[in-house]
Order: structure tokens, then C-alpha cells, then sequence
């Protein structure tokens, strides 16, 4: 296959707006309770959070599971802009273990180690079955 390019050799792309199709949409979800040791939360499946094959986009379900993971972390506090001690993602790894077309994603996160400064946090995200979509854990560093 023959890839045209330009005077300096990039490839020709072409008009951007020809190019791929933009996508628009929101997600929503509830937080269902936070504890002393967990957080869960609710997201409903729905078109603006689904990719091209009908199934959720693994970028929303990383990020459902980072909020949810947030909002244990931040012990009972509501963000604000700027607050101090704001459970900043430093890492993230994840297990995309399998994915749904509708219902809704349930998150339940739980920490693993609970520092001062770091905290190491598992998020499990299952469907409505109770399968197993994901489990990422993420360490969040408490901002100054």
C-alpha cells in the first residue's frame, strides 16, 4: 500500500475536517456512598460513552473507575478548585477484562495502602451481571 506524502516527507493526511469524525458526549454517573474504607459509584451506559463497536470506550470506564477511586481518597471532603490535600492520580494501571452494550457499570473501590501522603487504591467496575469489566488501581498523592 502506497502512502502519499508531502515535500518533507510527512504523510498527506489531507482536510482535517475530512479526516475522522468528531464525537460528542457526556458521562454521568452517581456516587452511591464513601466510607472509611470504600467508595461506590453508578454509571449508566449510554451512547455518548460507547465506541464505534457498541461497547463502552475503555477511556470511560478508566475514568469512572479514577473518580470513584477520588472521591475515596478525599475522605468525605468536596473538591474544590485549588483546595489543598486534593488526591492527585500519579499512576494508574489497568486490567480491561471484558465490556457491556447497556445497563450500567457498577465501581467499588477500596484502598490498599492508606499513607499520609500516597495512597495506593483497587477499583473492581462490573456490570450489572456482576461481571468482572475491570480492576485498576491507581496512587494518588495528596497535593500541597
Amino acid at each position: 500500500m502506497t502512502q502519499e506524502r508531502n515535500e518533507g516527507g510527512d504523510l498527506k493526511i489531507g482536510d482535517p475536517n475530512d479526516a475522522c469524525p468528531s464525537y460528542e458526549g457526556r458521562i454521568e454517573f452517581t456516587i452511591l456512598g464513601v466510607d472509611d474504607e470504600r467508595a461506590i459509584a453508578k454509571m449508566p451506559l449510554q451512547s455518548g460513552i460507547l465506541n464505534p463497536f457498541g461497547t463502552v470506550h475503555a477511556g470511560a470506564t478508566l475514568w469512572f473507575a479514577d473518580v470513584t477511586a477520588t472521591h475515596l481518597a478525599l475522605e468525605g471532603r468536596h473538591p474544590t478548585q485549588g483546595m489543598k490535600g486534593f488526591p492527585l492520580a500519579i499512576s494508574l494501571n489497568a486490567h480491561l477484562l471484558g465490556n457491556r452494550s447497556d445497563g450500567s457499570f457498577r465501581a467499588e473501590a477500596v484502598y490498599i495502602r492508606r499513607g499520609r501522603r500516597i495512597s495506593v487504591i483497587r477499583t473492581q467496575v462490573r456490570g450489572d451481571d456482576g461481571g468482572l469489566i475491570a480492576e485498576i488501581t491507581t496512587s494518588h498523592l495528596r497535593a500541597t
